[in-house]
């Protein structure tokens, strides 16, 4: 089962004309294994899993897996518009290797919560390993209450953990966990916007994408140690990065312009349609990073 921490989303490497770069998911995996994280959160939205071809989300993960060497823990994006197709994402998931999926409630024209919970139930009768329960309503459409969620955790044994992204996310946290009966686990996302606040709440870790995880890595290990203090100074003077690295549309592409500035990926192309940055938000951000004092290579 997946273990507290920091568990950060990992972008699909693309070679310059679109194709897949494995030889990239190998040198970003390594990178990331190499700066502490728990965990990799592949195929997600932010992994742009709905961009590929089934081919090409098996050869993503499988790479993934094999070049992780089982450092740290692959989560994988399995949600799928029907139960039948998300439970089979999620079995070929394990068999592939990964730890866990992340599986985000189906989009209903109308609010069906006994639809959602057969929808979950039929995925877990597929699955062979740990299930996340994506709590994404601006993503999937479907609002899940806090009082729902806590009742898949106690109901559904394989679904142990839950990623909530309901802003405002902190409250959530605390009410979710008020009603489990058994222990759930829950992360943060949202970029990290909300990290410290959902700590403060009850939150175990966050899965997110920030292309400076070892800020968030910090902020956690002073958190989980004590130094409350040190650990919101962190995090609120580096806010401004992560707020402006989350802006939609663009957030990805800003994402991949940074890791592959950071020598963890060959090229920063994100599979259209997608938002661009423009100068002026490039510029903001290396003035930001500067700033900081961050450090866009691990080396110097």
């Amino acid at each position: 089962m997946l273990s507290a921490g920091v568990y950060t989303v990992a972008p699909t490497p693309f070679h310059d004309d679109g194709s897949i770069d494995l030889d990239s998911v190998g040198r970003l995996a390594s990178f990331l294994v190499e700066l502490g994280v728990e965990g990799l959160l592949v195929l997600g939205v932010m992994g742009e899993a709905h961009k590929l071809l089934d081919h090409e989300r098996h050869a993503v993960l499988g790479r993934f897996v094999e070049a992780v060497e089982g450092k740290v823990a692959i989560v994988t994006g399995t949600s799928f518009p029907s139960a039948e197709g998300a439970a089979q994402l999620t079995h070929i998931a394990g068999d592939l290797g990964a730890d866990a999926a992340l599986v985000s409630a189906p989009r209903f024209i109308k609010p069906n919560l006994g639809a959602v919970r057969d929808y979950y139930e039929t995925v877990a009768e597929a699955s062979s390993i740990e299930i996340v329960i994506q709590d994404h309503p601006a993503l999937s459409g479907t609002y899940m209450p806090a009082e729902f969620i806590a009742s898949l955790g106690d109901d559904i044994d394989l679904a142990r953990s839950v990623k909530l992204e309901d802003p405002p996310t902190a409250p959530k946290f605390a009410e979710v966990l008020s009603h489990a009966t058994r222990e759930l686990k829950t992360y943060g996302g949202l970029g990290g916007a909300e990290f410290i606040g959902e700590l403060e709440r009850g939150a175990v870790g966050t899965m997110t994408g920030f292309a400076f995880p070892e800020v968030l890595l910090e902020v956690y290990r002073l958190f989980q140690s004590g130094e409350t203090k040190q650990a919101r100074e962190i995090f609120y003077s580096h806010l401004p990065l992560i707020q402006l690295e989350a802006q939609q549309p663009m957030s990805l592409a800003i994402r991949k312009n940074l890791y592959k500035r950071r020598g963890a990926i060959a090229s920063d192309r994100v599979r259209k349609p997608h938002g661009e940055p423009d100068a002026g938000t490039l510029t903001a951000l290396d003035t930001l990073i500067r700033d900081l004092g961050l450090k866009l290579k691990l080396t110097t």
